[in-house]
């Protein structure tokens, strides 16, 4: 069986995105890329979390080429394999339906960094993108949502805000793992929930400023984060 591996981490980020309450029934997916072999595995289409074992992970090329696996892979398979093109060091790819996360897609309004929680993680505001177009929605949808992702992140280094809500659809979340992928889905929904209360509480409150916004970022990402173990 190819890349064994990385079908068991597929699947654990799978399982993880419903164990943290971001899926029902069907509605979500994980993958993740081996860029030494070229290959990703994906959650297949329509297969019930609580059946699924890692043989059932379907492993294609970047070209969307099934190369090992019987089941249909995951609907979304073309926009995780434009974001794994695109995104260098991106190694996994979540999409879930998460309430919140969801909620601030539909109102097609970016997230911004309301407090330090969110600067932990996302260098900048949670971005937004653009609405497809007809054209975009009838032909190549999948590919199409993807596409979408890499403009708005263009100039943008994606492992700084580690995911985006598709407008009108729900979030995409990346890392560079299938598993980091996981958690960095899991954070999205919190942020967005976190911003959705606080905007409730105080309609009028602000970002907080870049200097607050640098500190908590860079002191857990970057060559000079000092949080952790090292």
């Amino acid at each position: 069986m190819l890349i064994e591996s990385l079908r068991k981490e597929v699947l654990e980020a799978n399982l993880e995105i419903v164990r943290r309450g971001l899926v029902m029934y069907t509605f979500g997916n994980a993958s993740g890329y081996s860029p030494e072999d070229g290959l990703v595995a994906i959650k297949p289409s329509g297969v019930p979390f609580d059946k699924l074992r890692p043989g059932d992970m379907v492993v294609t090329d970047l070209d969307g080429k099934i190369v090992e696996g019987t089941l249909r892979p995951s609907s979304d398979l073309d926009t995780h394999l434009e974001i794994y093109r695109n995104f260098e060091g991106v190694l996994g790819v979540v999409h879930t339906h998460s309430t919140y996360a969801v909620a601030w897609a539909q109102a097609r309004r970016e997230i911004p960094c309301f407090g330090t929680t969110h600067a932990d993680y996302f260098h900048g505001s949670v971005p937004v993108t653009e609405a497809l177009d007809d054209g975009e929605i009838e032909e190549a949808y999948e590919r199409n949502i993807g596409r979408a992702i890499v403009r708005r992140l263009e100039g943008i280094d994606p492992l700084t805000r580690p995911g985006i809500l598709v407008a009108s659809h729900g979030p995409f979340a990346w890392g560079t793992s299938a598993g980091k992928a996981a958690m960095n889905a899991v954070l999205l929904e919190e942020i967005a929930r976190m911003a959705a209360l606080t905007l409730g509480i105080n309609a009028e409150a602000k970002a907080i400023g870049g200097a607050l916004h640098d500190q908590h970022f860079l002191r857990k990402h970057g060559p000079g984060a000092r949080y952790g173990q090292g």
